[in-house]
């Protein structure tokens, strides 16, 4: 009966697989010398010194510095807001509908479009409201007038055209604002430095001749009417025409009528025009 676990244990060993002389080595356990032999190995085509110096892994190399250096900053205008503010939002709105309805609006900018067939009518309405114009007119009536009411009118109302223009100049230098439509100025708008959108330069001159016209002049209330209707529909040909936008209109309007204000606070007297009129006067004699 002893001989019975004897070849039972030896049935056992040839069924253990680990136990063939080819597995012997997976059974026995690793010496440190070996597992640091191991980690310490070189790989192939390391240098020397890579091998023999330990890496330090929170010194960063040279390379890495390179890679940690901070970001390139965006333009403003590639960056989204992720939280913008309820005026921002407003504000944002209300420029997209000018722009969509000032281009909407410029039936007469080019001879193809779709009023093209009125587009010199148009552009005739708003030559009667350009600085040229009035400036070129009020100097011919200075001229021949006779009386000094009649020169004290048109002596303001010189000097408030010529406010109006280098304030409207100034503005626009300042904004830079581009029309709804890619056109370049005219040579007339170069004369009187006309030559951005925001604001509009003949509502602002309208406006501010109407309502100068209105409060110095006795006019029936047809003329009245007419006068104001005028004023509305210069301003509105530069926005058919697509010179500018429906905000730079309005604005201009207001800016005219502010320029009226202003005269009106600083109106020169009598006197005052009677010594400009003099020195000009002067001045345009000495070239004869």
């Amino acid at each position: 009966m002893p001989a019975i676990p004897s070849s039972r244990s030896r049935t056992r060993d040839r069924n253990n697989v680990l136990s063939r002389p080819e597995f012997m080595s997976l059974n026995q356990p690793l010496s440190s010398g070996n597992s640091e032999n191991r980690g310490n190995s070189k790989r192939p085509g390391q240098p020397k010194h890579q091998a023999s110096q330990p890496c330090d892994p929170q010194e960063p190399t040279d390379s890495a510095n390179k890679d940690w250096k901070e970001p390139t900053k965006l333009p403003e205008e590639d960056c989204i807001q992720l939280n913008p503010s309820f005026k921002g939002i407003a504000m944002s709105s209300l420029l997209a509908i000018d722009i969509c309805l000032s281009k909407r609006l410029g039936v007469c900018a080019y001879t193809s479009s779709s009023w093209g067939t009125v587009r010199s009518m148009v552009t005739l309405l708003a030559f009667t409201g350009h600085g040229i114009t009035w400036i070129i007119g009020t100097i011919v009536c200075l001229t021949r007038s006779n009386t000094l009411a009649g020169q004290e009118v048109l002596v303001n109302l010189l000097l408030a055209l010529l406010l109006d223009v280098m304030t409207v100049a100034g503005v626009q230098k300042l904004i830079r604002r581009k029309g709804p439509w890619e056109m370049s100025p005219g040579f007339l708008d170069y004369c009187v430095m006309d030559v951005y959108s925001f604001p509009a330069a003949h509502a602002s001159r309208a406006a501010m001749v109407s309502k100068f016209l209105l409060s110095h002049l006795v006019l029936a209330v047809p003329l009245r009417i007419l006068l104001v209707l005028w004023a509305f529909l210069v301003g509105m040909s530069r926005v058919l025409l697509g010179r500018h936008h429906l905000t730079d209109m309005a604005c201009g309007f207001a800016l005219g009528l502010l320029h009226f204000s202003l005269v009106e606070t600083v109106w020169l007297s009598s006197s005052a025009c009677q010594t400009l009129i003099s020195i000009g006067t002067l001045s345009w004699s000495s070239f004869y």
